[in-house]
């Protein structure tokens, strides 16, 4: 098989795998048997290397503070973690009564939930398959049903959004977070960073900090000093960076409307 076809898999191999890979990593996020409240005390990185200098451990040993329902006393419990937290960031502690918990909080969630990409990157990989066996209409069918699917999910994550009790913070970047994605080296020209703006913002009279999720490649997108709006979800109880946007309903419609259109030449072509 040629190189440019084998190609036009990637797409679709990579967004099922960036699906399975959520579902994996983030199951139960908003609650569960054993889940608490907690405040973040301290954050440490941990990183071991091999002999080359090779990332064999990367992650953040987590000590969070929490009230057990139980017994109604303070306690403390060290949890893994891929993800970067702050001192006095509220957080989600999974699993809090045993001995190895969970901690979640800060991410956002995607725009397409984890098994929707999966089953659109299929849909890709199906669509690449048909088009190097020459089938456009079943090709077309494919490119059909993703567009439409996308179309449809923007909308309704419009709506989801708008149907939220959320409530603005305001918030003050304090520090400007590096993280370093690649090196100098004989091949590129200089180190690679991303920029994440960490922020203060208050929650019923307490000071919080936040990583956001929002990044850039450009050190100067995010000074200390200014500042941005997050969103309190009343009923889930989360600090969220998304809210809903008009952008996002009209993009919806319009990847709805190319869906229908192509289904409509589809079918055109078919009585045919």
């Amino acid at each position: 098989m040629e190189f440019s076809k084998l190609f036009l898999y990637i797409p679709g191999v990579i967004i099922f795998l960036v699906g399975s890979g959520q579902i994996r990593q983030r199951p139960g996020l908003f609650g569960g048997k054993g889940t608490v409240r907690a405040t973040v005390v301290r954050c440490d990185h941990v990183v071991k290397k091999d002999r080359k200098d090779r990332d064999t451990y990367n992650y953040y040993n987590v000590l969070a503070e929490f009230t057990n329902p139980e017994t109604g006393k303070r306690e403390r419990k060290t949890a893994k973690s891929p993800t970067e937290f702050y001192p006095a960031q509220e957080v989600l502690l999974q699993n809090a009564d045993t001995a190895e918990p969970k901690v979640v909080g800060g991410e956002e969630e995607s725009l397409f939930p984890p098994l929707a990409q999966m089953i659109g990157g299929a849909l890709l990989i199906l669509l690449a398959y048909w088009q190097n066996q020459n089938d456009q209409e079943k090709a077309m069918a494919c490119l059909c049903a993703v567009l439409a699917g996308a179309g449809i999910l923007l909308i309704a994550r419009y709506f989801a959004l708008k149907k939220r009790n959320l409530r603005a913070l305001d918030a003050e970047v304090v520090e400007v977070y590096s993280r370093q994605l690649s090196k100098e080296s004989k091949l590129l020209t200089s180190s690679k960073y991303t920029y994440y703006p960490v922020v203060r913002y208050k929650l019923d009279g307490k000071d919080n900090l936040r990583r956001c999720n929002i990044n850039s490649s450009n050190e100067r997108s995010f000074k200390v000093g200014e500042h941005m709006t997050l969103y309190y979800d009343e009923d889930r109880r989360t600090v969220t960076e998304s809210h809903p946007v008009p952008g996002m309903l009209i993009a919806g419609i319009i990847i709805l409307v190319l869906g229908i259109a192509a289904t409509a030449a589809l079918l055109a072509t078919l009585m045919h």
